[in-house]
Order: C-alpha cells, then structure tokens, then sequence
C-alpha cells in the first residue's frame, strides 16, 4: 500500500493548476530544512536556515504531523509554499534528494525561499484571472502569468539570480488593477486601511464590504460577523484575528495561510476556493 501524503494546506482553488498546491508527499522537507524560525508562539524552538528540524524523518515526512499544534509548532500549520517545495523537489532538481545528494543541498535551500515567492505570485495571478472584471488587463495578466512561470522553469543557478523584488512589483501593479477593478462594483464608501495598524482592533460587526486592507496588521484583531466581501486582503497579517460569524464571500488574494493563522467558526463565510481549518470552532465546541 502506497504511503499516505500529508498535505499542511491543500488549496483547492477552482481554475488553479494541481502544481500551485502543496504536496508535501512529493517534496523533500524542504520548509522543514531551508527555513529558519525562532522560539515563539507559532514554534517550540529556534531552528537555523538549512538546519532539519527535529521533527523531521528521513522519509521526509513530519513525526508530530498530527499533533503539531499541541507540541506548540502552529506556525508549521500555517505556513504554505503554494507548491513550490515540490516544484523545487521534483522539477529544478529533478527529483534529487538533498539527503542522498548532498552536493545539491546548499543550492536547493536558496533556490526554495525564490521559488516559493514565484509561486505565490502565480496564485495571485491565478486568482485575478478568474475574475470577470478584470477582462480590460486580461491580456496583462497572462503575459504576467507567462512570465512568471518561466522564471519557475529556470535551472537552479537562474532562479537563485532571479530579481524576485523587481518581478513582484511588476505584477503588483497589476492586482492593484484587478483590486481597483473589482471593489468599485461593490458598492457604498470603499475604506482605504492599506498598511493599518489594526492590532486588536475592536471592528465587530464592521462594515469592510471592499475596503483596502492590504498589508493590514489585524492581529487579535475582533471581526465577528464583520462584512469583508470583496475586500482587499493580499498580505494583511490575520494571527488570531477573530473571524466568528465574518462574510469573507469573494475576498480579494485571501489565502490559505491567512485562514489558518485567523479564527473562526462554522458560521464564517469562506469563498469556495478555500478550506475551513480543522483547529476552528464549531457548535459542539461552545
């Protein structure tokens, strides 16, 4: 019988290709080696970049898999290389285990952190392209599409080189378009919070129907039966931001990693791309 594979966060964006989900059964631990963290509320320990972490078996797998939340590494729970630990695992380096290859080792670290970036630029994109409004850049954003997924292909000395900074901004611009696109047809006043400190801010019930949330820091934040339709929530910080009861229905670049680190009940509205986290609350929790 063939192993069983453990996926952290399976994305099942409608439209997104298999390759921009993570298959941890497909990669060689690469989050778990190349990645540094520091003792914390999100992990148990301070671990250096190329280090394995404990955990970690030679089978690539996690030993505490189940009870990671428990053994106090929430953030490894989190955390979502959109598919790129496979990417980086089977494609770059052609199936070539760091372990049995060493050489490769040093390399396949700098390149995973690169590519993982790509391939969230990838989803974003993604994601624009299935929205109607953005037919006006629709030819803009699959040339960014294009681009971006060659930059994924490069052999492993290219991707290290890559100019992911000046890529980003590139296609930033065009999700702000697509941002711009989609929050002007949602109707009323469009709150502009882009970059707010909004640590343990107290929005219950708040109205952010298309409101600009980028970057936004809503740690702690209280946004119980807040309406965040159609806002725009490409890297704002949601650590145990409270989303009980919150209309999330069609919000803009909101990934997979956010709702895990966020929480939430069975009354929170998700779009359907996105799973409802195994740690949220449900009626027979209350």
């Amino acid at each position: 019988m063939a192993p069983e594979r453990e996926t952290l966060a399976l994305i099942p964006l409608e439209g997104a290709p298999a390759g921009l989900r993570a298959d941890c059964g497909s990669c060689f631990g690469l989050c778990c080696v190349a990645l540094a963290f520091s003792a914390s509320s999100d992990f148990a320990v301070d671990k250096d970049a190329g280090k394995p972490c404990a955990n970690l078996r030679a089978d690539s797998r996690c030993g505490i898999h189940r009870d990671l939340r428990d053994k106090g590494f929430r953030g490894c729970t989190v955390y979502d290389c959109f598919g790129a630990g496979q990417h980086v695992s089977q494609n770059t380096f052609g199936g070539r285990d760091w372990r049995k290859d060493p050489a490769t080792a040093k390399q396949m670290f700098e390149v995973f952190p690169i590519m993982r970036q790509l391939h969230e630029l990838l989803w974003y994109l993604t994601e624009a392209l299935t929205l109607p409004q953005t037919k006006p850049i629709r030819s803009d954003l699959r040339k960014a599409l294009a681009r971006t997924e060659e930059l994924t292909r490069g052999a492993p000395e290219t991707v290290v080189e890559t100019d992911v900074a000046a890529h980003r901004q590139d296609v930033n611009t065009l999700l702000l378009r697509t941002s711009e696109l989609v929050r002007k047809g949602s109707g009323g006043k469009k709150k502009d919070r882009r970059g707010a400190d909004l640590f343990g801010a107290r929005l219950k019930g708040a109205d952010l129907k298309g409101a600009n949330l980028r970057g936004a820091y809503l740690i702690a934040a209280d946004l119980r039966d807040a309406d965040l339709r159609t806002a725009d929530l490409i890297g704002a910080d949601l650590r145990d931001a409270d989303l009980r009861g919150a209309d999330l229905t069609g919000a803009l670049f909101l990934t997979q990693s956010q709702v895990n680190a966020a929480r939430g009940d069975e009354r929170t509205k998700l779009s359907g791309s996105l799973a409802r986290p195994g740690h949220w609350t449900t009626a027979q929790d209350r």
